[in-house]
């Protein structure tokens, strides 16, 4: 069950950074949020599948640009929100969406490699990313939203570094909220459970039968949508959500309940 709601102009005027937003949930946040009236700057590796989806979107009518950067290095990071700030001068919303998945397995064969790089993606650069939105968000006020993980809200045997990173991003998170506040920027987090996206495509190839296993953890008996999960993070970056900041909003169809 998809959600294709008619937009209501929810992101009108605003200008909101994306990240991870080559494919699955950031995908879906891009043409979400030009449709609710956000002029979008996509960030990602994939540049190919970036000026894809920036074309569609400008067929549409909408205002979209891309720019290449990896989440791993820190100097790429600060380049691309430079480059949301030469393109419009601004910075109303980032949704700081890019993460990378561990090779499933226990904690005791997770490698100090796989922990460098959960690091490196699933932690320091949303850490980069914020600050470097925050400095541009500064002048007017702004919105900030983290994608975490069901997976950060309890033991996480099969992904533990994963897990361990993505529980770090929501402190961080609440961090930010009370530190920026006064500043009139919110901070908060998402959580989505078992989502139909290419990264957990990559799960299930590792671990056959994941799907089939998680699926019957849903009170809503479905893995979500990526748009879904993007109608949260929209609504969280609107005008609408202006009391709400710090939070850690579960997007799992009751499976955490």
């Amino acid at each position: 069950m998809t959600n294709d709601s008619s937009p209501i102009g929810l992101l009108t005027g605003k200008v909101v950074f994306i990240t991870g937003a080559s494919r699955g949930i950031g995908e879906a946040a891009a043409r979400l949020f030009a449709h609710e009236g956000a002029a979008v700057v996509l960030a990602a590796r994939g540049v190919d599948a970036l000026r894809r989806i920036v074309a569609e979107v400008r067929a549409d009518g909408g205002v979209a640009d891309a720019v290449a950067m990896d989440l791993a290095d820190r100097a790429s990071i600060r380049a691309a929100v430079d480059r949301v700030e030469e393109l419009h001068g601004r910075l109303d919303g980032a949704f700081n969406n890019g993460a990378t998945i561990q090779r499933p397995g226990p904690l005791d064969t997770t490698s100090d490699e796989d922990v460098d790089v959960q690091f490196a993606v699933n932690f320091r650069a949303h850490w980069t990313a914020m600050t470097a939105e925050a400095a541009l968000m500064r002048r007017g006020g702004g919105a900030i939203v983290n994608t975490s993980s069901i997976g950060s809200r309890r033991a996480n045997p099969e992904l533990p570094a994963y897990g361990a990173m993505k529980r770090a991003l929501n402190s961080i998170t609440e961090t930010a909220a009370v530190t920026w506040g006064r500043q009139g920027i919110r901070v908060n987090g998402i959580t989505p459970g078992g989502t139909a996206t290419e990264m957990i495509a990559e799960w299930e190839a590792a671990t056959p039968g994941l799907v089939e296993r998680i699926t019957p953890t849903i009170p809503l008996g479905r893995m979500a949508e990526p748009r879904e999960v993007a109608e949260v993070a929209a609504w969280l970056l609107s005008d609408r959500a202006s009391m709400v900041t710090g939070a850690i909003v579960p997007v799992d169809g009751g499976s955490g309940a």
